[in-house]
């Protein structure tokens, strides 16, 4: 069961290079959309990456940033976000394998990856929404634009 709305987001501090770290508590003040996926290369996380990386000047206008992270290795996401010109961060879940994505109940303890999970952190670091997407499914970025829209009217 992944976390639910108004459960308080876990922190954590993930390599987002070979070099640099990100913590997501540094993030405070902006909505954080975390893209939990399978796996770098295969078909399906390749399109929603893309899709995202299409989407992110309209996830800005809604002050979200959006972080993919997967149990793949930070060289593997450094090669992958070249190739695919990948402009927001890819986070490496890999060692300990998968801690973040359990700790947010996005792990297929089966495979060994993460579970294609959405979650939407609001400004203060607190689960505004989330949604398991079913199994080989992109969930597309629409229900993400509809939440932050609902956010932003609720706001106002």
């Amino acid at each position: 069961m992944i976390l639910q709305k108004g459960t308080s987001a876990p922190d954590f501090e993930l390599n987002s290079t070979p070099d640099q770290k990100l913590k997501l508590s540094d993030l405070r003040g902006k909505n954080v959309i975390l893209a939990f996926y399978p796996a770098d290369w295969s078909p399906v996380c390749s399109d929603q990456m893309a899709l995202y990386n299409e989407t992110l000047k309209i996830f800005h206008q809604y002050n979200a940033e959006v972080l993919g992270i997967s149990v793949d290795s930070k060289w593997c996401h450094l090669a992958f976000a070249k190739h695919r010109n990948i402009h927001f961060p890819l986070l490496a879940d890999f060692e300990p394998k998968g801690k973040i994505s359990k700790e947010y109940g996005a792990y297929n303890e089966k495979e060994g990856t993460s579970l294609r999970a959405l979650f939407i952190i609001d400004e203060n670091g607190t689960i505004a929404w989330s949604y398991l997407s079913p199994e080989g499914m992109n969930p597309g970025a629409d229900c993400l634009l509809d939440e932050l829209e609902r956010m932003n009217k609720e706001k106002k």
